[in-house]
């Protein structure tokens, strides 16, 4: 059992109930209820969905990966591993490039986002 997948998997299930309960009510439901053209706000809707249901098979994927002792688990951790840090840049290019007070704290989903990179790529190492 590779107890860093185990833990990254783990995390990333977590990652994925913040981003569904939390996102739901700070981003989507203000999000459908403004008055952005249909077609843009549905395809941020979808997007939302997108992002939702990668988490959730990621953290699948990683707790899969924690039990398997199967040749070319590795390629698979390390895809994990960087798309958790392409989220992590893009959330902190976001929030960096506005001019916000506490800019690191206004979109903290990078907060949760890197761990799951980090967990995976040691286990992948």
């Amino acid at each position: 059992m590779n107890g860093w997948f185990l833990a990254g998997g783990i995390t990333a299930i977590g990652v994925a109930a913040v981003h569904v309960a939390a996102g739901r009510r700070d981003v989507v439901l203000p999000l459908l209820s403004c008055g952005l053209a249909d077609e843009p706000k549905r395809v941020l809707h979808a997007v939302w969905h997108m992002v939702s249901i990668d988490l959730v098979l990621s953290g699948l994927a990683l707790l899969c990966l924690s039990l398997a002792d199967v040749p070319g688990t590795g390629l698979v951790a390390w895809f994990v591993a960087a798309h958790f840090i392409a989220y992590t840049a893009v959330f902190l290019a976001v929030t960096l490039s506005a001019d916000w007070p506490r800019p690191l704290l206004r979109l903290p989903q990078w907060i949760l986002l890197l761990p799951v990179a980090a967990l995976t790529a040691a286990g992948a190492a």
